[in-house]
């Protein structure tokens, strides 16, 4: 083995002042000078009393600075580690310039800093060690500071935009894997279940006031026949759609296509549909059973047989899972909705929109401030500077909800069926 393998590979043992360095292969004497050992130079680093051990000389490589070669075991306190010597290596400019210009063995100046003898007395750190531990140092606090900006950022996606439907995802009912599709397709057709909002001036017998009155009276039918929600929805449509393509509906016909919508809407959502001796018996025997599907036929050819259009329910149901909703704000949000049927200057507003605007204002009225989260508005399509209008004009009718004659969705949940929603006090604040 020549002298420079040796040097390379061999463990240079403690050495007094009179044996000198060993330096590229050659003992050079130190002429009395001495060295503190780089353990008594950065306790706070490695830890190690002054004590006389051995130091191993290492070659540093332009991969990673620090020995490809197996570190001979130290006996007593070990000296700088790997771990130590890598981040000395990557942060010290000097070193890794050294290092491109003598891949293989340590320059005699780096080797002065790191490989030194042992003398016992305080001894100032050298300036490439401090600027090393504030270096390192500030490069840890800015890695906590990235960490917790991403972290923020997460938590506030998280909180922005919650995935209503991770909890469905095992439910095969609930469709999860095209749920976006279907109420994607619903906003785009529900044009198509909407009315022009002063059809009624094209009629000439009947007028806005008896369509009140007739929605107001198959709402309690509804209620007393204990259909189901879609039905009421479904019935109301098509009374809009028909009137506002048939133009010539006689006042005594008015119950008529009332009592004939409502039994096309349960044939068309209900298990069990009411027969059509149960509507003439509701209609106190104003029509005959022939009268009842004449007019079933007139309205089906009307409507083209087109029965399966969005309506205001649909949507109630998705936005109420985007804001999370309790039976108390599910009962309210139906309650403000349903008096929106009766009133025929709501007809401007789309179904998701009426949707949107009831649960908004339920969530308000209930908090009593404006609420209307990042998931409510993704869901719907709908910021709250759009739904206040609609909004607005919703409180105004829960205002005047049980006065006049028309107090059919008053009676109806002022009930405990119905949690007593329409006790709740209107959200006057949203009108200032």
């Amino acid at each position: 083995m020549s002298g420079s393998d040796e040097n390379r590979h061999g463990v240079i043992g403690p050495m007094n002042r009179q044996q000198g360095v060993l330096r590229g292969g050659k003992v050079i004497p130190t002429n009395g000078q001495t060295r503190r050992a780089l353990s008594n130079i950065n306790k706070n680093i490695i830890g190690a009393p002054v004590y006389p051990c051995a130091v191993n000389k290492r070659p540093f490589t332009e991969n990673n600075g620090i020995c490809n070669n197996k570190i001979p075991p130290v006996p007593v306190h070990r000296p700088v580690t790997r771990k130590f010597a890598a981040q000395l290596a990557e942060n010290n400019p000097q070193i890794h310039k050294e290092e491109t210009k003598k891949p293989d063995l340590i320059s005699n100046e780096a080797l002065d800093r790191i490989i030194t003898d042992v003398e016992e007395g305080d001894f100032n750190e050298p300036m490439f060690v401090q600027h090393t531990e504030a270096m390192l140092e500030e490069i840890d606090r800015m890695e906590g500071i990235e960490m917790e900006d991403s972290n923020d950022i997460d938590v506030e996606v998280e909180e922005s935009v919650m995935d209503i439907d991770s909890c469905d995802k095992n439910n095969p009912l609930a469709v999860v894997e095209y749920i976006d599709d279907i109420y994607c397709f619903y906003t785009k057709n529900e044009c198509r279940s909407c009315v022009p909002p002063n059809y009624m001036e094209n009629q000439h017998d009947i007028n806005e006031r008896m369509r009140g009155i007739l929605i107001d009276w198959l709402i309690e039918v509804h209620y007393k026949f204990e259909l189901m929600e879609e039905t009421l929805y479904l019935t109301i449509n098509l009374i809009d759609r028909f009137l506002a393509a048939h133009h010539h509906i006689a006042r005594k016909k008015l119950q008529l296509v009332g009592v004939t919508a409502m039994l096309l809407a349960c044939k068309y959502e209900e298990v069990s549909v009411p027969v059509v001796d149960d509507l003439i018996l509701i209609s106190d025997k104003a029509y005959t059973r022939t009268e009842i599907l004449d007019m079933e036929k007139l309205m089906a050819n009307t409507l083209q047989f087109n029965f399966c259009l969005p309506t205001p329910y649909v949507f109630m149901r998705r936005f109420l899972k985007a804001a999370q909703s309790d039976k108390k704000l599910e009962l309210l949000s139906f309650f403000i909705i349903e008096l929106c049927l009766v009133e025929y200057e709501m007809l401007q507003y789309t179904p998701s929109q009426l949707a949107a605007s009831a649960i908004y204002t339920a969530q308000s009225t209930l908090k009593g401030f404006e609420d209307w989260s990042k998931t409510s508005e993704f869901h719907s399509g709908y910021t709250e500077e759009t739904l206040l209008e609609c909004s607005r004009k919703m409180v105004g009718l829960h205002h005047k909800a049980g006065i006049g004659k028309l107090t059919g969705v008053h009676r109806k949940y002022n009930t405990s069926k119905f949690g007593y929603a329409a006790r709740i006090e209107p959200a006057g604040f949203l009108l200032l």
